[in-house]
């Protein structure tokens, strides 16, 4: 059966459909029985699973709709965030922001919440104006900025249909430069985190929780010229003029050592042409209140020495505060603290339980689709709005269509 892209978790779904068009879409969901859609396949748990059929929507036409008036781009869900940047920036267009990897597909990078970095920039489904979706009937429904149910659909992990088409704000085109940053200290950092994710228009920390050097600090700075300047010091460390990376070497990053270049190949860390991220590994990710990231980060780095012997890296960013209900930062500012793990599937389950309790009293959000230990009581306690965006799904799938045993642990649907 399909696996996630990674190759480390396997899906359960008896039935695997390949949707060349909407209308596909619509002719499996009329068909009856459990349904849900699939991506490209970046989720790390049974979150897109079914016990009835899985609709792959990635080979569907992306139709690409500029209204360059609106500022807006509609797009089909399953295409890459990468394949619609480059057809963007063709015609002087951007996005706000991207994620670490452009090969996301833009319906489920929204639906769990995704995100890329940066004070000012929310996540990626803060992005959206619009949203088409085939519903438990097998009808297309619209739904936009303004409606009643906007706010819980956008991040909607499929619990109420299969998205198809989304609408997103866009921006002219700019250009970035990417600079490292290195020797900065624990305690420099703790005592003044808001400087440092500040420096740049977007910035990602890579750490493995060491004792003294925070790791990287990965600064994107937007330009108004290909010369504007650059510090050279942030905090208590300094920049790199070599073209080392904060991923080991690794050669599937995008161009870093300050060389200015159009914002689709340096807000992603990862190159869309080669291989994203490590491979064979786990993810997980908790945000927490930047009013509470010093605080949290030293919770964490407490378990420092437990966490190394079965962590890749660990990336820390921030994202801007929103209205939607089950978004990650819905309103507050969010700290988002992410692991990459190696495939260690028996240890890593025993190292969430004690990261998930050093997060707990500052009401740590679990991401959506990476792993984690978090129930429907547990995410009562952090998510505000789930039991009103849980209302919405039920009303809109009262039969249970889009039901699966992921959104009913934890507590996004009821149980059938």
């Amino acid at each position: 059966m399909a696996r996630n892209w990674a190759g480390t978790h396997t899906y359960r779904a008896p039935r695997l459909a390949v949707a060349e068009s909407i209308d596909d879409v619509r002719r499996l969901v009329a068909a009856g029985g459990r349904v849900h859609a699939l991506g490209t396949r970046h989720s790390f748990t049974d979150l897109p699973d079914t016990d009835g059929t899985l609709i792959d929507i990635t080979r569907i036409d992306p139709a690409f709709e500029l209204d360059e008036r609106a500022q807006t781009v509609t797009v089909g869900a399953g295409t890459r965030y990468g394949e619609l940047a480059l057809w963007l920036e063709e015609r002087g267009w951007a996005l706000r922001n991207m994620g670490s990897l452009p090969h996301i597909n833009v319906g489920g990078a929204i639906a769990t919440g995704t995100h890329g970095s940066g004070d000012r920039n929310g996540v990626l489904s803060g992005a959206v104006t619009a949203l088409r979706y085939v519903g438990a009937d097998g009808d297309l429904h619209d739904v936009r900025r303004g409606d009643a149910d906007f706010p819980a659909l956008v991040v909607g992990l499929g619990a109420y249909g299969i998205t198809v088409s989304v609408t997103l704000e866009i921006q002219p085109t700019f250009r970035v430069r990417q600079d490292i940053y290195t020797g900065i200290t624990w305690d420099a950092a703790l005592a003044g985190y808001d400087a440092l994710t500040s420096a740049g228009y977007s910035v990602s920390i890579f750490t493995r929780w060491d004792a003294e050097s925070i790791g990287y600090a990965w600064v994107k700075t937007r330009l108004h010229a290909d010369d504007d300047p650059v510090s050279d010091t942030l905090l208590d460390g300094a920049r790199q003029l070599g073209a080392q990376s904060p991923l080991a070497g690794m050669t599937n990053v995008t161009e870093l050592a300050g060389v200015p270049g159009p914002w689709l190949l340096r807000l992603p860390h990862f190159r869309l042409d080669m291989q994203p991220s490590f491979g064979d590994e786990i993810q997980s990710e908790y945000f927490v209140d930047r009013a509470d990231a010093a605080a949290a980060l030293a919770a964490v780095k407490q378990l420092g020495d437990g966490i190394r012997p079965h962590l890749i890296v660990s990336e820390l960013r921030t994202a801007a505060a929103d209205e939607l209900w089950l978004s990650p930062a819905y309103r507050r500012d969010a700290v988002a603290i992410h692991f990459t793990w190696h495939n260690h599937p028996d240890d890593v389950a025993a190292l969430l339980p004690p990261i998930e309790a050093a997060l707990a009293p500052f009401g740590a959000r679990p991401h959506w689709g990476k792993a984690h230990r978090f129930d429907r009581v547990a995410l009562d306690r952090v998510h505000p709005r789930l039991a009103d965006a849980r209302a919405v799904y039920e009303r809109l799938d009262p039969q249970g269509r889009f039901v699966n045993d992921h959104l009913v642990r934890v507590g996004v649907r009821e149980p059938r």
